[in-house]
């Protein structure tokens, strides 16, 4: 671990960003270039004494999960945040098999939506990064990990995700996520898409009587009903953007026209992280 060249690293890539780069409102001229560190540590949910520490040479060895943090935090490229696991001393994430780096693009446009749920999901539905309505909504998702951080493996084994959708959406979007899982595993062709499916063939007689049917749909735009359980029914126009790569999707959900979906978003964004807690999607 090199210790020194990370903390200058750090504070390097700290100061070459402003508020507006990482969606924060300004705050009118700083003494300071870039973020200040409580930014950063906010953005990147550590604490600000330790992110201070890691930018004065004086913490101890962060680990993988906190340098994923930091590189979203500091919208790091791919090839910034191979150095940054370097001079950590741990051994950069394998780009064949790793898709939870955000692109910075991706991030960008996240950043600056504020009046709508969006979130970036991998092709495989699991969700790497949320704006605080897609939180109200869905709950915080980023937190999952392994199978269950899927959308796809929870729905065929979790009656407490399906609980959050009208009845009647359930065969459509259990033929809608079959579908999509479908064409992403043939495409991926990796041992992580194909673990899913040998894991879910194996717990959902559904999924896997669904799976037989060979059917292929990549979802790109759709209608979806949200129960929630603080605000009643939320009905959203869904666009799907896909990265260049094809491995991330940038969801966005707009409130359908002629239903009190924009108000109850409104509403959901006043109850603030009370909503995030209770709701889980």
């Amino acid at each position: 671990m090199d210790t020194k060249q990370l903390a200058d690293f750090l504070r390097a890539r700290r100061e070459a960003l402003g508020a507006g780069d990482v969606g924060l409102p300004g705050t009118g001229r700083r003494r300071t270039p870039g973020l200040r560190r409580e930014e950063v540590a906010r953005l990147a949910d550590i604490s600000t004494d330790y992110y201070t520490r890691l930018e004065q040479d004086r913490a101890p060895q962060p680990s993988p999960g906190v340098l994923r943090a930091i590189t979203r935090a500091l919208r790091l490229t791919l090839d910034e945040r191979d150095h940054l696991f370097r001079l950590a001393g741990h051994r950069p994430p394998d780009r064949r098999r790793s898709d939870d780096h955000v692109a910075p693009s991706l991030l960008g446009v996240l950043d600056r939506l504020s009046d709508v749920p969006a979130q970036v999901m991998t092709d495989l539905g699991a969700t790497l990064v949320q704006n605080d309505l897609a939180r109200a909504v869905f709950g915080d998702l980023t937190r999952l990990r392994g199978a269950a951080g899927t959308m796809v493996y929870r729905w065929f084994t979790d009656p407490r995700t399906r609980a959050g959708y009208p009845v009647q959406d359930h065969a459509t979007e259990s033929r809608a996520l079959v579908a999509d899982l479908r064409a992403a595993t043939v495409r991926r062709d990796d041992a992580q898409a194909k673990d899913l499916v040998k894991r879910l063939l194996r717990a959902s007689p559904e999924f896997e009587a669904l799976w037989r049917l060979h059917s292929v749909g990549v979802m790109r735009s759709r209608r979806k009903r949200i129960q929630h359980p603080e605000v009643g029914l939320l009905e959203f126009d869904c666009q799907m953007l896909v990265d260049e790569e094809r491995t991330q999707i940038l969801a966005l959900f707009s409130p359908a026209a002629g239903t009190p979906t924009a108000e109850r978003l409104t509403l959901l964004g006043s109850l603030g992280p009370l909503a995030a807690q209770r709701s889980s999607r």
